[in-house]
């Protein structure tokens, strides 16, 4: 990508292993000073005055809570660019309750703060409601996707209270015990909560009954222990990661505009400090399907009879050999990790492939890739995907994901596409927000998820497959490519009142129907049928806007504006020279075959009526509400056979239902979700 942030990112991508910590009190060590050692900490901290977060500069807030705790400063850095890159995300909380740049975990707050959110949501009239801050299998969509089966059966959750929640999830009450500082200082003070996590590194170096050495080789330990994770292998990934950014060095200007920097230091660490956490050391599941470089476990989601001809949780197949497999979705799960996990185990919910903690990337694999998971929304893409739940509990949107899980997340993405022959890509890799509805009806249902704040660009990168020019500034096509950080539309219906939500980086670049920032939003009369389209700024809206990566035809150019073909209109998007939203790029786009006024969009690829056997009934093959006119171009990402994969039945024998095939069909860029055109309808051209 552009500009030094992602320069400086590329430049060095870190290549080893990714993501997840050991925590001594999940092994029953709790990670405590003596109470002398704790009390001359709390004091030397108030001593010293509380930290400003905004006359100090992070670097030095670095420097200083490295002296001040005697954690060596590339440790602390270290630790700090694995879980948060450094940023503050401005007081809002990650994905697994962890705030500020050491991602001070109080999953209690964040939940009780997610809860007003989620009663606020409730109060909102349904054109308002978003679906991206909802459980996967909430709201009006159908996880399967398929109208053979009746919905899944949902199962509630309640918040839980603090005692129930584990140790790794409430760091920041110890960092406030250690450092004396008030808990909602750590929360929202970039330097106070530096301090917090440099007390909580030397707490687990104590603990471990390690000196406080100033060579940051003897911290290996200290490290493995802060994520909190739960056996040698994931505490081991976490850590390794931390020293191979160590060793790699890196540098960044953060979301609020503080340049930090870590010089490369050459560190082999003393990996046999992590002895005495006390974990586990596990043998690999053989079911596990990823990377060594990942911490995986097999937890599998049941395959069950549940009486009356239903049945849950997914279908057995056998994938790729009966079908392709030509997607990898990302979702995020919407519920801690143990409600996660205890949720893809129920019979009566719904299922995917992967769940990836957030804390240190931990992974846990529920079903075998060769099988198939509900968990898109549309059949068809469930038949021929693999689904990745990020942990993600929060309501509240402007909700962050660490470091530690976009790595791990990307290796385990790479190793699939690998093995599976998938392009790296956004017509392939896309996000549950992009996945369209089968019917007209389903449009409105569909879920948001991901959302906003994903970060694509950093996560391709970590993939090795940024998103980069292809073509020249003229280009027929363009790919969405704004900068993260500095990229910060506003949204609306933000927290538990529907506030203005807080300036964020943001993967989403905004689309009007002139080239002007005054101009009205584009309509998506599907999304939207009830306001007749109108778009609007809400955090979980997709009408009117185009995601990083994402790649249109031009339909015209204005100054510093860009008009691409959208939902069969014309969308503009502001694109200066000086901070460009979109790259150029070639490939190949379809449009209407001559003589055609239109060209039918569908919501699935599947087969036409005389394609199916006289025993399996035929699926409706209905075009979606969308009108474009003939003569508009859509990139082509795909394309496939229409295919149908009948699994309606209880069958713990078969591996294999049946797939009906019929038509060609190319998947194209329709708007913020993907779409399907007959090949028999349209003309295909490269640009």
């Amino acid at each position: 990508m552009r500009g030094t942030t992602r320069a400086s990112h590329t430049r060095r991508t870190v290549l080893r292993t990714a993501t997840a910590g050991a925590a001594a009190a999940a092994a029953g060590t709790p990670l405590l000073l003596t109470a002398g050692e704790a009390s001359a900490s709390a004091a030397s901290a108030s001593a010293s005055a509380a930290p400003d977060s905004e006359a100090t500069s992070l670097q030095a807030a670095f420097a200083d809570a490295a002296e001040r705790f005697a954690v060596p400063l590339s440790v602390l850095l270290g630790v700090s660019y694995l879980v948060s890159r450094w940023d503050g995300h401005g007081g809002a909380p990650s994905v697994s309750g962890g705030y500020g740049p050491m991602h001070l975990t109080d999953a209690h707050t964040a939940l009780t703060r997610a809860a007003e959110a989620a009663a606020y949501a409730a109060t909102l009239p349904q054109a308002l409601k978003g679906l991206g801050g909802a459980p996967i299998a909430s709201g009006a969509e159908d996880p399967r996707g398929d109208t053979s089966r009746p919905l899944p059966r949902r199962s509630p959750r309640a918040v839980p209270e603090r005692s129930e929640l584990p140790p790794s999830l409430q760091t920041l009450d110890r960092a406030a015990e250690l450092t004396g500082l008030d808990p909602e200082e750590l929360r929202t003070s970039g330097a106070a909560n530096i301090q917090g996590g440099a007390a909580l590194l030397a707490d687990a170096q104590r603990a471990l009954g390690q000196p406080l050495s100033a060579d940051p080789a003897a911290w290996y330990g200290a490290v493995a222990a802060y994520a909190g994770a739960r056996t040698r292998r994931a505490a081991e990934v976490f850590a390794d990661d931390v020293y191979a950014v160590i060793n790699a060095g890196e540098e960044r200007t953060t979301a609020e505009g503080e340049r930090v920097a870590l010089e490369p230091l050459a560190v082999t660490p003393r990996t046999a400090t992590a002895d005495a956490l006390g974990l586990p050391r596990a043998a690999r599941d053989p079911e596990v399907e990823a990377p060594d470089s990942v911490s995986c476990e097999w937890l599998p989601a049941p395959y069950e009879d549940l009486g009356d001809g239903d049945y849950g949780n997914h279908d057995t197949a056998n994938r790729p050999d009966s079908q392709s497999i030509d997607y990898i979705v990302i979702h995020d799960t919407e519920a801690t990790w143990e409600t996660t996990l205890d949720l893809v185990q129920d019979p009566t919910y719904v299922s995917w492939h992967y769940s990836l903690r957030s804390s240190d990337g931990h992974i846990a694999q529920h079903l075998r890739t060769k099988d198939v998971g509900w968990h898109a929304g549309n059949w068809y893409v469930n038949a021929k995907s693999i689904g990745l739940e990020h942990e993600g509990f929060l309501i509240e949107p402007d909700a962050w994901y660490t470091e530690a899980m976009y790595r791990t997340s990307s290796r385990l993405v790479r190793y699939l596409c690998r093995r599976f022959d998938i392009p790296l890509d956004r017509h392939h890799i896309v996000g549950h927000d992009q996945v369209q509805g089968p019917v007209t009806s389903n449009i409105p249902g569909m879920h948001t998820d991901p959302g906003p704040y994903w970060d694509w660009a950093h996560y391709f990168e970590l993939l090795g497959a940024p998103f980069e020019p292809t073509a020249g500034r003229r280009a027929r096509i363009v790919t969405i490519a704004p900068e993260y950080d500095t990229n910060t539309p506003p949204f609306i219906n933000c927290g538990a009142t529907g506030n203005d939500c807080a300036p964020h980086g943001s993967s989403a670049v905004r689309l009007h129907t002139a080239p002007s920032h005054d101009a009205p939003l584009v309509r998506d009369i599907g999304t939207r049928p009830d306001s007749d389209g109108e778009a609007t700024t809400g955090v979980n809206d997709v009408s009117a806007r185009a995601s990083t990566g994402t790649q249109f035809a031009v339909a015209d150019r204005e100054g510093d504006w860009i008009a691409i073909w959208f939902l069969g209109q014309k969308a503009w998007f502001h694109s200066p020279d000086s901070a460009p939203t979109a790259v150029g790029s070639t490939g190949r786009v379809v449009t209407g075959k001559a003589g055609a006024s239109t060209i039918p969009v569908y919501g699935r690829a599947y087969p036409e009526a005389g394609a199916y056997p006289s025993d399996i009934p035929a699926q409706t093959v209905s075009p979606l509400v969308y009108e474009i006119p003939a003569d508009q171009e859509y990139v082509l990402g795909l394309r496939t056979p229409s295919e149908y994969y009948r699994a309606v039945t209880y069958d713990p024998d078969a591996e294999l239902g049946r797939v009906v095939r019929g038509e060609e069909y190319y998947q194209i860029q329709l708007g913020h979700r993907i779409g399907f055109v007959r090949a028999a309808d349209v003309e295909v051209r490269r640009v």
